[in-house]
C-alpha cells in the first residue's frame, strides 16, 4: 500500500487524483484508530442532519390539566416519605424476584458530553470536566413489579391514569384499538395518544402487564418517577451521575462497553432493528421492551443503561453547556422539560442515534410514554437495603 501512495503521489497530474490519495490516507488511518478500539468504522458514522423518533416531542399540551379529583397526585408527589427499617418500602412484599437493589458508583472526575455531537441543537457538546462524589445508582430500570409495590403501598395513581390517555408507537398496538384514533403527534405520526393507556395497560385497555412484571414501567411522568423516588427513600439521579455511570469508566466511548455497536456480533441493548419506523426484525430478542435483568451489564454492573426505554433524570433541560469545569452539577435551577437519557427500544440510527451515553432529550414533567421509565439514585443507600442485599 505504502507503495501505491509514492506512485500516486509521484504522478499527480490532476485534482482528482490528490483526492482519491486523500481518500486512501484516511481510510488507513480510520483502520489503524479502529484496531486501537479509537474510533468507530466508516459505517458506523452518521451525519447532522437527521431527525428523530419524535420521543421528545410527545409531550402533553401546555393548556391540558388534570381532572379535579386528581389531586392526589400532585399530593403524593411531594409526601415525605418514610424510608426507615419499618417503612411499606422496607416492607414491601412481592412474588416477583426484587430487582431494587444499588450499586456503589464511586466518585471521580470524566469529560461529560461530546466534542463530535450528532445532534447539534440537543447540546450534547462541548465536551467538559465534570467532578462526582461518591452515590448510589439502581441496577436496573425500575420495574412493574417494584412499582406496583409502590401503588399498593399508598394508593398512588399515575398521571397518564389521572389524564385518560398516554402515547403509544402505533406498531405496538391492536387494529381494534387504532381504529378508535383520529389524531397522532404533528412531528411523530407514528406516535399516538390512546385512551385507557397507562402503566397497567401499556397499549390501551385491551392490553396488560400480567406477563411483563419485570419489564420497565412505562407511561411514568417525571412526577410519577419522583413520587416513586421518595416513597423508595431515593431520589432521581441528575444527569450527570447517570451519563458518569453509563460510561462505565471508559473515557470518549459512544455506548457503555466500547465504540462497537455489536461486539462479538452480540446484541448489547434492546434497540430497534430493521427499517424505522415500518420494520422493526426484533434481531435482539424484542420488539418492544425487554427484562430489566436481559442484556449485559456494564463495568458499573448496571443493566440496560442505554437501550430499552428512556430514563428521566433530575435536571432541567439546557441546552448552553461552558467547557468550565464543575462539581456535583445539579443543571438549570428552573426550565420547562426535564431531561432525559439513554434512548429506547425505538432507537435506531438512522433516526434516533440516541442510545449513545452523550446523547440526551427531554420532555415535559407531566409526560408519558410507552418508551418511558426511570431508575433510582442515592446520595446514601436506603437503611432497609443495607439489610436486605
Amino acid at each position: 500500500m505504502i507503495f501505491v501512495l509514492e506512485f500516486l503521489l509521484g504522478h499527480l497530474q490532476t485534482s482528482k487524483m490528490y483526492f482519491v490519495v486523500i481518500l486512501i490516507l484516511a481510510l488507513l488511518n480510520n483502520n489503524a484508530a479502529e484496531e486501537m478500539g479509537e474510533t468507530v468504522s466508516w459505517d458506523d458514522q452518521i451525519t447532522n442532519n437527521q431527525g428523530g423518533c419524535g420521543c421528545g416531542a410527545v409531550k402533553r399540551n401546555t393548556d391540558e390539566q388534570l381532572p379535579q379529583d386528581s389531586a392526589n397526585v400532585q399530593e403524593h408527589t411531594f409526601l415525605k416519605i418514610n424510608s426507615e427499617k419499618y417503612s411499606s418500602a422496607a416492607n414491601a412484599q412481592t412474588i416477583y424476584p426484587r430487582t431494587n437493589q444499588m450499586v456503589l458508583i464511586k466518585g471521580g472526575t470524566f469529560m461529560m458530553g461530546t466534542d463530535e455531537p450528532v445532534f447539534v441543537a440537543d447540546g450534547e457538546g462541548p465536551s467538559r470536566k465534570v467532578s462526582l462524589s461518591d452515590f448510589y445508582l439502581d441496577v436496573h430500570e425500575v420495574s412493574n413489579a417494584e412499582f406496583e409495590l409502590f401503588v399498593n403501598a399508598t394508593g398512588y395513581r399515575t398521571e397518564a391514569e389521572s389524564f385518560g390517555d398516554s402515547f403509544v408507537f402505533e406498531l405496538l398496538l391492536s387494529e381494534e384499538t387504532k381504529t378508535g384514533i383520529t389524531q397522532a403527534v404533528a412531528a411523530a405520526p407514528w406516535w399516538l395518544p390512546v385512551k385507557g393507556c397507562n402503566w397497567k395497560h401499556p397499549e390501551g385497555p385491551d392490553s396488560n402487564i400480567k406477563d411483563r412484571m419485570d419489564h420497565p414501567v412505562v407511561h411514568v411522568s417525571w412526577n410519577d418517577a419522583v413520587a416513586y423516588c421518595h416513597w423508595a427513600g431515593k431520589r432521581l439521579p441528575t444527569e450527570a451521575e447517570w451519563e458518569y455511570a453509563c460510561r462505565g469508566g471508559l473515557k470518549g466511548r459512544l455506548f457503555p462497553w466500547g465504540n462497537k455497536l455489536n461486539p462479538k456480533d452480540k446484541h448489547w441493548a434492546n434497540i430497534w432493528q430493521g427499517e424505522f419506523p415500518g420494520t422493526n426484525t426484533g434481531e435482539d430478542g424484542y420488539v418492544g421492551t425487554c427484562p430489566v435483568t436481559e442484556f449485559p451489564a456494564n463495568a458499573f454492573h448496571l443493566h440496560n443503561i442505554v437501550g430499552n426505554v428512556w430514563e428521566w433524570t433530575a435536571d432541567w433541560w439546557n441546552i448552553n453547556h461552558t467547557r468550565t469545569p464543575t462539581v456535583d452539577p445539579l443543571g438549570p435551577e428552573t426550565g420547562k422539560d426535564r431531561v432525559k437519557k439513554g434512548g429506547s427500544y425505538l432507537c435506531h440510527k438512522s433516526y434516533c442515534y440516541r442510545y449513545r451515553c452523550a446523547a440526551r432529550s427531554q420532555n415535559t414533567p407531566d409526560s408519558s410514554a410507552g418508551n418511558l421509565g426511570f431508575r433510582c439514585a442515592s446520595t446514601n443507600i436506603p437503611e432497609y437495603l443495607k439489610e436486605h442485599q
